[in-house]
């Protein structure tokens, strides 16, 4: 604790941090054991740069923006990448037999000690604080491949037969006479459309894609990833190169090669700069080649934990009150991509404890906890989410998590087991919060079911967050304000930001947090569901009555903050 409040003092001082920001973040950290300058820059009370800043005065060790700093690439060079991975750390000059390494934790001794270890001790080590994400971006910038991308290409080329390369090229062909098996099985076995496939791969995980894309033309094979939300076009690939890299990507994750006009499914595992990730693999026949998406799954990610997701206080203590709850359904609504599963996972570990048996089914199961029983549904084998939910009330469950209630038969088997002493815990699509409780009406849920099943809802978005190195602060027009129902008495005393754009972000932004609107069912909502009152009509109690944030409110608040952008606000609120 007295380093937390050393910390907290020197923040204090040397930020704009007031005294009643810094005790909420203890009050937290007591809570949560995280560090307490991470907690003030989740809840964007300060800058990761003036946390930095700030541990550097701490440990005794000078602060250096790395984005002001010309990086000796020999001198980075020295270290290895999984070194600099797994300790974020980057060596940034040599001189005169000492070598200078920006680190985000420089009391790191263990790390100390292996960089001494892989440099042979050859220099005296001279560290210095950066920001984590600084030191991640110039490790990503020394291992960029950009160049290596078209020598790749090059490479395959050059190495295929002729007579592949005629094949290949030759674009109106017939589909049914395309490159034989054996030919696709030879060369995605080779190095080059290996090192291809690992390229885009490693690519899209620096750039922290969530998605890849791999989507055959006419002329072209376009590589478009989706970071923060939005796709985007990184690369294309020649045409020819189609039946290779499709049929490399179906070997690594199982799939049968020569099956071209059915969609398919798969898996991929795979250790990236020292951090395990899993690869949900989908293929759809189109009208120039199979079309490929792979899910990018950070198994490492689901250590955020719920303090790091975005919720204010308020919510988070709220709907830790209910994951705490022994029995009934709370569920997370939101559109695909919205960070479901994550608020699931995170509400799992912050309740796993040795003394509860905590059960999950899944589609596929993306994230391996410790401590957890994960199943697979698999619906060939007749594993469906109604059939493992119905096997697991055998179990012996203290707490059961269902992916997603697809079906009036898992609804209400997940309604019976909420009814007979388990905590549920599960996601649907609806657009809020209120829309959640119809919605298990209409997949046939008896209302006196839903009204005694149902403890709360979570509805979620995701916004991107602006990038604090680059953001502007400007004067927006009362008509921008009016669109995110933001009501600021004195505009003048508020700073609003807007995106801008540098080497560090894309469009001004970097990385996403969560907006939510959390509804406690109380008495007066599980009597509006009995009389089946609509939706709108449960959702208007909740903000007058129940003083609920709307999803609306919660991204206004965040534009006050300086977390996200107006724009940012109104995408994803419109609806309201």
């Amino acid at each position: 604790m007295l380093k937390s409040q050393l910390i907290g003092q020197i923040l204090v001082d040397n930020t704009s941090l007031t005294q009643e920001q810094l005790e909420e973040a203890l009050r937290i950290s007591e809570e949560t054991n995280e560090f307490i300058g991470q907690i003030l820059v989740n809840m964007g009370y300060i800058s990761e740069k003036e946390n930095a800043i700030c541990l550097g005065m701490q440990f005794g060790v000078p602060f250096v923006d790395l984005a002001d700093v010309d990086a000796d690439e020999a001198a980075a060079r020295i270290l290895p990448e999984s070194l600099m991975r797994k300790h974020k750390c980057v060596a940034i000059a040599r001189n005169a037999g000492k070598l200078t390494i920006a680190m985000a934790d420089p009391n790191n001794i263990v790390a100390i000690d292996q960089i001494r270890l892989a440099t042979s001790y050859e220099y005296e080590l001279e560290p210095v604080i950066a920001t984590e994400d600084d030191i991640m971006e110039a490790i990503g910038r020394l291992a960029s491949t950009q160049g290596r991308i078209s020598e790749a290409l090059q490479s395959v080329l050059s190495e295929m037969p002729e007579d592949h390369v005629a094949v290949a090229e030759h674009t109106d062909r017939d589909e049914d006479e395309d490159i034989s098996l054996d030919e696709t099985e030879f060369i995605a076995g080779e190095s080059p459309v290996v090192k291809l496939v690992n390229m885009i791969i490693s690519r899209a995980i620096r750039q922290e894609a969530s998605d890849i894309h791999v989507q055959p033309e006419p002329t072209q094979v376009r590589i478009r990833y989706r970071v923060d939300g939005l796709l985007r076009d990184e690369m294309s690939v020649p045409r020819w190169a189609v039946p290779y890299l499709t049929s490399r990507i179906k070997i690594m994750s199982s799939m049968k090669i020569d099956e071209k006009r059915s969609p398919q499914g798969g898996r991929i595992g795979l250790t990236v700069g020292g951090r395990d990730y899993d690869f949900r693999v989908s293929t759809l026949p189109a009208q120039f080649g199979e079309k490929i998406v792979l899910r990018i799954l950070d198994k490492t990610s689901i250590a955020l934990g719920l303090g790091k997701l975005g919720f204010s206080h308020d919510v988070q203590e709220a709907f830790e009150g209910l994951i705490t709850r022994p029995h009934g359904i709370i569920l997370v609504t939101g559109p695909t991509g919205s960070g479901k599963s994550t608020t699931l996972y995170s509400a799992l570990q912050k309740i796993n404890t040795p003394e509860k048996n905590i059960l999950t089914v899944e589609d596929p199961v993306e994230y391996e906890v410790e401590g957890l029983t994960q199943a697979n549904v698999h619906q060939r084998a007749g594993m469906t989410f109604a059939t493992i939910l119905r096997e697991m009330l055998r179990q012996d469950p203290d707490v059961i998590m269902v992916g997603e209630i697809r079906d009036s038969e898992t609804a209400k088997i997940a309604t019976e087991a909420a009814l007979t002493g388990h905590l549920v815990l599960s996601t649907l699509h609806t657009n809020d919060a209120a829309g959640a409780i119809a919605r298990l009406v209409e997949m046939e849920v008896e209302p006196f079911l839903v009204a005694s099943s149902v403890i709360g809802v979570l509805a979620q978005r995701l916004v991107r967050r602006l990038c604090q190195r680059c953001r502007e602060s400007y004067k927006p027009p009362k008509e921008a304000l009016d669109l995110v129902g933001l009501q600021v008495e004195d505009a003048e005393a508020v700073s609003f930001y807007k995106a801008r754009g540098c080497d560090y972000c894309f469009d001004g932004y970097r990385g996403r947090v969560g907006i939510y609107e959390l509804l406690p069912v109380s008495d007066p909502v599980r009597n509006m569901v009995l009389r089946q009152a609509p939706a709108h009509e449960i959702h208007e109690h909740a903000v007058q009555k129940l003083g609920m944030i709307t999803l609306a409110q919660d991204a206004a608040a965040k534009v006050l903050q300086g977390i996200t952008t107006i724009e940012e606000a109104y995408r994803h609120t419109q609806v309201e």
